[in-house]
């Protein structure tokens, strides 16, 4: 199985929905992790969402450093940043990458409003990243 690895600033958002789409639309195919640069805590809105949507329970889970992934020697097939393109400068090269990929969306830290507002607007942010996964399982699941 091919192993991707989606990084995003603090992995509290993006590529944690990253991760489990994956792992949702493809998991017998693709092996995800998720990874942060600076790993913070996880966003309550898209735990909230992935379980209503998705039924998707990460609310136990921790935000990891793709610092200390690199430093074991992990290796992946595939580094996706899910952050801006400037962000994801400062991830690692790992060793054996064949594909690096950026794939840029808007942090749901950074919205604001209501709860329900914010919800929306990660709703549409996971939706985006959904049809970005389900176009790279078309393309790479040979």
């Amino acid at each position: 199985m091919k192993k991707v690895l989606f990084v995003c600033i603090h992995n509290s958002a993006r590529s944690q929905m990253a991760e489990e789409l994956l792992r949702k639309h493809a998991g017998d195919k693709f092996i995800a992790e998720s990874a942060g640069l600076e790993p913070g805590i996880l966003n309550p809105i898209v735990v909230k969402l992935l379980k209503e949507d998705e039924e998707i329970d990460i609310s136990e889970k921790e935000t990891k450093s793709a610092f200390d992934l690199f430093k074991e020697g992990k290796t992946y097939n595939y580094v996706i940043t899910v952050c801006d393109e400037e962000a994801s400068e400062g991830c690692p090269m790992f060793p054996g990458v064949n594909n690096k990929i950026n794939w840029s969306f808007t942090d749901p830290s950074s919205f604001t409003g209501s709860e329900e507002e914010k919800l929306k607007q990660t709703r549409a942010v996971k939706q985006t990243i959904e049809s970005h996964i389900l176009e790279f399982i078309r393309n790479n699941s040979n």
